[in-house]
């Protein structure tokens, strides 16, 4: 092993910045959360951070049993290792991607740990596997390498991350299976963490999506033929509800049989849009996310738009008509 592996960079660091991108999911703060308590432990100083929101969504509060996120704010603009988790791009960083050029400049290690297709090997280290179903894959692979036992709360923060990247073990392997295996032995209640990061939602949730469902609409002739359905979530109707809700629409759009791509554009400010795409198998999401200036998976993707939520669809079609088919 060289010097300047990955695993030599984690196992001499003493103060590390672990970040997850921005409105992070259970993959991109259960591996920094995960990562960040197993280094804790060897006797590193760790933060955990990311920029927006500016706080823990509420259904990811429970996988921070160290306390180790801090608001952006608190991030130094220099670390002795930085590590950016899920992050393809540092654009995901938001407020935060400039500590990427700054902890360089000033001689310190970027190291990026992702399985995204569209990671553009943006550090100074990588751990980059698209062949893993999350990055909690990775992350355990590291853990396991520094040597330090696997605990409940590593496991929760990654049992929460392989979950639901995994479309609950849909897309699972094998190896995979017996990952979650391992993190159960270790302690993880399952029904909790699915109780928490997936299933539960306030009251609030239903009239939004009320609101959203009722802007719905099927392309049977999009998407080269295979069908896009997509909603729109103005920010008038997230008012009141929780990131998580938002980000939640796409999981019931896209169980229209009818479509093999579902859109969701979420209104962040006037005349900007993010944009989530998911497919069901024939089409790669990935590339017409990446040629809207966005990236991801091939079944699971997103990118911004710019514009109104028509002239954004425009965009979106027109990316999905020249996407490669799987």
């Amino acid at each position: 092993m060289s010097p300047s592996s990955p695993l030599d960079l984690l196992s001499d660091a003493t103060d590390v910045t672990l970040l997850a991108h921005v409105r992070p999911d259970a993959d991109a703060l259960g591996s920094a959360l995960a990562l960040g308590r197993a280094l804790s432990l060897r006797g590193a100083t760790v933060r955990v951070s990311f920029a927006i929101p500016d706080r823990t969504p509420e259904s990811l509060r429970g996988l921070d049993a160290g306390g180790l996120v801090v608001p952006a704010d608190r991030v130094p603009a220099t670390s002795e290792l930085l590590v950016c988790l899920d992050t393809p791009v540092p654009d995901r960083l938001g407020s935060l991607a400039d500590r990427i050029e700054a902890t360089r400049a000033a001689g310190g290690a970027v190291l990026v740990v992702d399985h995204h297709a569209s990671n553009t090997r943006y550090g100074t280290h990588h751990v980059v596997d698209v062949t893993a179903e999350a990055t909690a894959v990775l992350v355990l692979q590291l853990i396991d390498g520094l040597g330090v036992p696997l605990d409940e709360p590593m496991a929760r923060a990654l049992y929460a991350g392989l979950v639901t990247d995994t479309g609950g073990f849909r897309r699972a392997r094998p190896s995979t299976h017996r990952m979650a295996a391992r993190l159960l032995e270790a302690g993880v209640d399952p029904d909790r963490i699915a109780r928490e990061v997936i299933d539960d939602h306030p009251f609030a949730w239903l009239p939004m999506l009320s609101k959203v469902l009722a802007t719905a609409r099927l392309e049977p002739g999009a998407a080269q033929g295979f069908g896009l359905v997509h909603a729109v979530v103005t920010r008038e109707a997230a008012a009141g509800v929780r990131l998580e809700e938002v980000e939640g629409v796409i999981d019931v759009v896209r169980s229209t049989s009818e479509a093999e791509v579902a859109a969701v554009l979420k209104e962040q400010e006037p005349g900007e849009w993010t944009v989530s795409l998911r497919a069901v198998g024939k089409i790669d999401v990935s590339v017409a996310a990446r040629s809207l200036g966005g990236g991801g998976h091939r079944l699971a993707a997103g990118c911004t738009g710019h514009g109104t939520a028509e002239e954004v669809l425009d965009a979106v079609r027109a990316a999905l008509a020249s996407a490669p088919l799987l």
